[in-house]
Parts: C-alpha cells; structure tokens; sequence
C-alpha cells in the first residue's frame, strides 16, 4: 500500500469528519462512513476518496518518494474507521446527535496523525495485537519480514 495516498485519504476523513463534527450536517457521514467500508471491502476499488487518492493525486506527486507498506495493518486501521462512522450514523439517526459528533470527532484525532505525521494509530494496534498472539503472524508476513516490503520499493522506483 502506498503510505502517500494512505495519508491523503486520511485528510479527507480528518476534513468530513470536523465538517460533521462542526456543522451537524448529516448527509457528510454518508460518504465518510461508505468510504470506509469501501475501502475495508475492497481497497480503493469502490472508494470515491480512494480512488482520487491512487489514481489522481499520488500519481502527480512525482517529487515525493513513496512509501510501500503492508497492507494488512491499514486495512485494520480502516475497519477501525468504519465501526467510528458506523457508530456515528447510527447514532445521528438516533437522534442522538451530540453523541455522534463526538464519535466523529474522535475518529478525526488517529486521522490526523495519519494524515500529518504518517503515524497509523490502528497500525501500531495491530501490531500489538499480533505481539500479543491476538491476530496471527502469518495475517501479515510483511509486517515481520521489511524484505518483502524493500523489493517492492525498488519495483515501484524502477518502473517510474
């Protein structure tokens, strides 16, 4: 995965989520919530945040030198997401709208780490989970073995 359009696609979270969380407006949580799903459900494939992300943004930041990173960690991090704005939906359909705000900005918070410093909260909860024998080592062989993760770097640079 490439950390660059990981980051972007957190800034768009961190920018919907204060939105919702500022404005109320419920019909942000739309699109903040599917986009999550999506991209737990299939990656980039069927997200609009995504896919401007991967195939229009990072492509033009040529000057940048991406990072390739396991996937399996920011998928994780994604479904974090997705239980945030879930809950936030359901929460606002309630009518329980203060509550959701609050759900919806606490979502805001691990997003912009991602998004600012490339600090993955669910990332680093992951690999918690799999020092603590939660998840198994084999989930994620690229996340014990940095090798797997240097060759695609030098596939990525050599095909630019």
């Amino acid at each position: 995965m490439n950390d660059t359009s990981a980051r972007i696609v957190a800034a768009g979270a961190v920018t919907m989520a204060v939105a919702y969380s500022i404005t109320g407006w419920g019909w942000i949580l739309v699109p903040l919530t599917y986009g999550f799903i999506a991209r737990v459900a299939s990656g980039p494939r069927f997200s609009p945040l995504g896919l401007l992300a991967t195939k229009v943004i990072t492509p033009r930041l040529t000057a940048i030198n991406h990072r390739i990173l396991p996937g399996p960690p920011k998928r994780f991090a994604q479904a974090i997401g997705a239980v945030f704005s879930i809950t936030a939906s359901v929460l606002f359909l309630a009518d329980f709208t203060v509550a959701s705000r609050i759900v919806t900005a606490a979502l805001a918070g691990p997003a912009l780490l991602e998004a600012a410093l490339g600090f993955c909260v669910g990332c680093k909860m992951f690999s918690g989970l799999i020092r603590l024998g939660v998840i198994p080592e084999s989930v994620c062989a690229e996340c014990s073995d940095i090798t797997t993760r240097l060759r695609a770097q030098e596939i990525a640079k050599s095909s630019q």
